[in-house]
């Protein structure tokens, strides 16, 4: 017997439904929940006279009664009448269990069905000439058995395929099982032969590997006592050679039993992977904050004690810069290399986690005092500071570290939390790379920095900003050859150093207006000075992350009418750490304008001397740190940097020259210009107008 193409699919599961039903010497058919033909066989179209070839796939029931009644059958009943009560019973069986019914057919053939419904499936109907069996009344009883068999075989194989499948018999003995129950426990051939003893499979999986999830024997006894007893056992996990499987045990009517088998162990470990990554960082696979504020609370009962525990708060330096510079590729390799040098300074009791960013917090638990914390802290400062090989560039960061100590800085957790958080801030205030215990007072330090944030974003709007300008000596000859202008903030009573306003500035996105604001007041000042005065600006990283700062400083220089070759861009050596084609790309339509571009602070970054030759820099402007300390070392970087300077034809200039020492000092190592408060301090417009004319009347004589 075979079944139609559309009940084949060539899958193992078709095959094994195929041989299952191969086993039924009568007609059958499947219907669809909407009553289309889904599958069917020779002997069904046999029994009532269908020609195979106006049969097929998808047909309507009602398409086949009136087929059917056409032919002759059903002859009681119109089409309309047949199909209509036959629709009615099977809609009335759709809570699984059997349920059989009689036709006669167009030759007085009395046909016995018999139908079981599946909500994945639909109607599962079979069909049987019992004409002969009605004559003989002594056998109609047992037909009735040998149909009731049939059926519970036929119900366990559609509706279990796709899983391990297993059935037995009253006894116990094996009756079927299909090809993934053998695979899921490595059955031998001759544990899957009809007539096989449930004991010698359960005595095989014990043997082969199969444990109990809670470690006792005696729960698989008492499986096995209670499905032998055929009482309803429920669904077990069972733990077979590594992998987690699910039984489901479902008793038959006849004292038999039907059991699923299926192979969860991948769904389980997605639920333990989903579980985890829920509570830990995805990049480091440390704690994130879920899990770090769920451990935080059960510390609080021990600290309600008067047991101690720290809270420290870290944050790693400078690392926007360095994700900024080399992208987040490599900045995300700096953070999974500080989080392992993190993890190795922390003991098994503490915990480590990210919080976000480059934002970590290490609970030490316990601490008998307050030197334990500052020991760890000193060695994450250590172990952060040492430089970071990753790819071709050497990456140096570091660590600022607060710490808040309970119970005495706080028993609840954002109690804790916060105040750490506060010693951070007075960590970074002082210079970076170090840490702070929490002081009382730090919570004026956090309102600082909010005011400070609040008001700048409406100093433009209020003019509250100002530039001033300082002034740039040519030693050539003894003139002011640039001017560079100096931001300033007035606010609250007081003048904002840049210091504290620019990195939050930079932080906020609040750099690029005010950074438009600074250039174009700058140049229409500029416009008033003598052409052979150029103007200094200086440029955030940040401002380059735009599109549009090429054709902002474009239109600044025109709408005031200066020329490109009086403006000179000031930018950091953090910058030149990107490799950024297009920040590249706009320094170098910038200086196609006419504008000249200038590296300032050279020797505090991260770049080496390699790195003027990534760009054809105009100007190198050597830090004034190494002009206040004239040790012999000192000068001979001046020097090297300012020979260096002049051979790929720049412009050198020494900032912070104050005395006339340091004067003579850059003069004697051919430096190009200066700059400091031995010539000129910063100047308000009106004070620079009239120096520039001093200036101009009379070379200065320095």
């Amino acid at each position: 017997m075979g079944v139609n193409d559309a009940a084949r699919g060539g899958t193992a599961q078709a095959l094994l439904l195929d041989a299952a039903l191969e086993q039924i010497p009568y007609g059958f058919c499947v219907w669809s929940p909407d009553f289309r033909l889904l599958l069917w066989n020779r002997h069904w179209c046999e029994i009532y006279g269908f020609p195979p070839d106006l049969v097929h796939s998808d047909m309507t029931l009602e398409e086949i009664v009136a087929l059917s009644s056409q032919i002759g059958n059903h002859s009681t009943q119109t089409p309309v009448e047949f199909y209509q009560s036959y629709r009615a019973e099977l809609l009335n069986n759709r809570s699984g269990v059997q349920a059989s019914g009689r036709e006669i057919t167009r030759d007085d053939r009395t046909i016995q069905t018999a139908h079981v419904y599946s909500p994945q499936l639909g109607w599962v109907v079979t069909h049987e000439d019992v004409t002969d069996e009605l004559a003989r009344a002594d056998a109609i009883e047992s037909r009735k058995q040998e149909v009731e068999q049939q059926n519970i075989r036929l119900d366990a194989a559609v509706n279990n395929i796709s899983q391990g499948l297993c059935m037995m018999d009253a006894q116990g003995r094996l009756v079927i099982c299909n090809e993934p129950y053998a695979r899921i426990y490595n059955l031998p051939p001759d544990l899957v032969r009809p007539g096989t003893k449930l004991h010698d499979i359960i005595d095989h999986l014990f043997a082969s590997g199969m444990s109990s999830p809670v470690g006792a024997l005696q729960d698989y006894v008492v499986w096995r006592d209670a499905v032998i007893a055929s009482r309803e056992y429920g669904t077990i996990l069972l733990e077979f050679n590594g992998r987690t499987i699910v039984m489901q045990h479902h008793p038959m009517k006849d004292g038999g039993w039907v059991s699923t088998h299926e192979d969860i162990t991948e769904h389980k470990q997605n639920e333990r992977r989903i579980r985890h990554l829920a509570r830990h960082d995805a990049l480091t696979d440390l704690p994130n904050r879920t899990e770090f504020l769920d451990q935080m609370e059960k510390t609080e009962t021990s600290l309600s004690r008067g047991h101690m525990a720290a809270v420290l708060s870290i944050d790693l330096d400078h690392f926007k810069s360095v994700n900024d510079a080399f992208g987040h590729a490599v900045g995300d390799e700096v953070i999974k290399r500080a989080a392992a040098r993190l993890k190795r300074t922390s003991r098994d009791t503490d915990l480590l986690a990210r919080l976000n960013g480059d934002a970590f917090a290490l609970l030490l638990r316990p601490v008998q005092d307050i030197g334990d914390a500052a020991r760890v802290a000193d060695r994450i400062i250590r172990n952060l500071s040492a430089p970071m090989h990753i790819g071709d560039e050497m990456i140096a960061i570091g660590a600022s570290v607060g710490i808040a100590v309970g119970p005495g800085d706080g028993v609840q957790t954002d109690t804790l939390i916060k105040n750490a958080e506060l010693a951070l801030l007075k960590a970074k205030s002082e210079g970076r790379s170090t840490y702070h215990f929490f002081e009382p007072e730090m919570d004026a330090l956090l309102q600082k920095r909010r005011v400070i944030e609040r008001g700048l974003r409406l100093a433009l709007q209020r003019q509250e900003l100002r530039l001033v300008y300082q002034p740039l000596l040519g030693l050539a000859a003894n003139r002011v050859t640039c001017v560079e202008a100096l931001l300033r903030w007035d606010h609250g009573g007081r003048t904002i150093s840049p210091a504290e306003f620019i990195p939050i500035a930079e932080e906020t996105g609040l750099i690029a207006p005010i950074g438009e604001w600074v250039l174009r007041e700058a140049l229409k000042v500029a416009a008033t000075w003598p052409d052979t005065v150029r103007v200094a600006v200086n440029l955030s990283p940040v401002q380059f992350k735009g599109r549009d700062l090429v054709s902002m400083v474009r239109s600044a220089l025109d709408d005031v009418g200066l020329g490109a070759d009086r403006l000179e861009l000031e930018i950091t050596e953090m910058l030149l750490l990107a490799k950024n084609e297009t920040t590249l790309a706009a320094l170098h339509q910038l200086r196609a304008m006419g504008v000249r571009i200038s590296i300032d602070d050279f020797g505090t970054g991260y770049a080496s001397l390699s790195y003027l030759r990534s760009f054809p820099f105009d100007k190198i402007k050597i830090d004034r740190s190494f002009i206040a300390d004239l040790t012999t070392d000192s000068q001979a970087i001046v020097q090297a940097v300012i020979g260096l300077g002049k051979s790929l034809g720049m412009t050198v200039t020494t900032e912070g020259v104050e005395t006339a020492e340091q004067m003579a000092l850059v003069r004697l190592h051919g430096a190009t210009e200066v700059q400091g408060y031995f010539f000129a301090q910063p100047l308000a417009a009106d004070a620079l107008a009239d120096l520039l004319r001093a200036d101009d009347a009379q070379g200065r004589q320095i």
